[in-house]
């Protein structure tokens, strides 16, 4: 990389000579002249180089994610192998017929397919579907929620304001440790729209305890809306080798909850089952419809890219290409003495490091207090910014002093990413 022009007291460098002096940093020009007047006006063209490399790594760019945090919320979550090119799409074009079509048509029986719902359909996230869910079935009327699943699931994300800005009304049953059949029975009357069960993903609640589940909520008169947030499909798991593991004990699942009687499920994409960020409304026809018909569908829409990423990971799971396709679950399935025989060609090629055993977390925010066993590196040291520096910026963790690297979460072509990484700490030791 070039260096900026040599500083000079009385005369600082023109604003062109000094962006040019860093085109080779691959930012655009304009971005640099910017840049450039700024450092000269505040008198730090001689750090402009460091100028530079910060707005440089700002830009959305590929990591290697060695926190053994598999679904990073801050890291993208599920990493997502997809392509295209640049050429037109039907996305909202019916081939046969040769007119207009529904951008929902194809995602949306492919979904209804895996999670056994009658329909289903894509909106941004799934934030996203709790709210339009609402808005289309519970306008100006109540909604039951068990005073223990009204929660804040993340960034600002409160049960409590999504159900105000929906127009419905929200009417808290039971207790935040206790909620009864009796508690939800209570509280019906002509003006209940609904009732929402509220998959807790980011917390547990332990001991003296006692929630509904969805079988017995069904026999009530309203319909059930189970937002089961994590997106897994199927709680057999069947794209993976012998039992469920056993980190997803008590995960809700589509399949499973729209079989027990929710009239609909909505869930993340971008999670448990391994695609871009969206979220589903899946369940029965008549209420996806409606969802379907609101007027807010169309500012909650996805585009036509994360369609595309969609289905392809939706097609994995119906073609039973899951492991191999889904990197998520690539992830998982990948056995600890895999990652030991990666960890200890690693450390031989670098000179540098110890194996060492370790804990990997399905997902920030995701399956509370669940880990994974695993395998992986340390070094002594936070070494966490010099290898947030690098080329191939590798994201580690930290704990008592120590850089680690766990390899669950890194896929095997990143190691030579992990090897430079290694690399850089050795040589700064020595």
């Amino acid at each position: 990389m070039a260096r900026p022009p040599a500083p000079d007291a009385a005369r600082p460098p023109s604003v062109d000579a000094l962006a040019r002096s860093m085109r080779e940093s691959g930012l655009p020009h304009p971005l640099l002249v910017d840049l450039a007047r700024r450092a000269i006006a505040d008198g730090s063209w001689s750090g402009f180089s460091a100028h530079v490399a910060d707005l440089a790594r700002t830009r959305l760019q590929p990591v290697v994610n060695a926190t053994g945090v598999l679904l990073h919320t801050n890291l993208g979550r599920a990493p997502v192998a997809f392509a295209t090119t640049a050429t037109a799409t039907n996305v909202e074009f019916d081939l046969s017929t040769g007119r207009r079509g529904s951008r929902q048509t194809g995602i949306g029986s492919m979904l209804a397919r895996l999670t056994g719902a009658e329909a289903a359909i894509v909106v941004n996230n799934n934030a996203a579907a709790v709210m339009l869910v609402l808005a289309a079935l519970a306008v100006d009327r109540d909604v039951l929620v068990s005073r223990g699943e009204s929660v804040e699931i993340g960034g600002g994300f409160r049960v409590p304001d999504v159900l105000a800005q929906s127009g419905a009304r929200l009417v808290d049953v039971g207790t935040t440790n206790r909620t009864k059949l009796g508690d939800y029975a209570g509280a019906l009357t002509p003006q209940t729209a609904l009732v929402l069960k509220v998959h807790a993903s980011n917390f547990r609640i332990e001991g003296f305890t006692e929630e509904t589940p969805v079988a017995q909520l069904a026999g009530l008169p309203v319909p059930v809306v189970a937002d089961i947030g994590s997106g897994l499909v199927d709680a057999d798991c069947p794209w993976l080798p012998g039992a469920p593991p056993g980190w997803l004990r008590d995960e809700p699942a589509a399949r499973q909850t729209l079989a027990a009687g929710a009239a609909l499920v909505t869930f993340s994409t971008d999670k448990l089952l391994g695609g871009p960020q969206a979220g589903v409304i899946a369940g029965r026809a008549d209420l996806v419809a409606r969802c379907a018909r609101h007027p807010l569908m169309r500012a909650l829409r996805p585009g036509s890219l994360v369609l595309a990423a969609l289905q392809a990971t939706v097609t994995s799971y119906l073609a039973d290409r899951v492991v191999t396709e889904v990197p998520f679950w690539g992830m998982v399935a990948r056995s600890v003495e895999s990652l030991e025989q990666r960890a200890a060609g690693l450390i031989e090629r670098a000179g540098i490091g110890t194996g060492v055993a370790l804990e990997a977390l399905p997902g920030a925010g995701s399956l509370p207090g669940r880990t994974i066993a695993s395998f992986g590196i340390a070094v002594a040291g936070d070494h966490a910014e010099r290898l947030r520096r690098l080329p191939s910026p590798v994201v580690a963790r930290i704990a008592d002093a120590t850089t680690l690297l766990d390899l669950r979460s890194v896929d095997p072509g990143d190691d030579d990413a992990i090897l430079a990484a290694l690399t850089a700490i050795a040589a700064c030791a020595s």
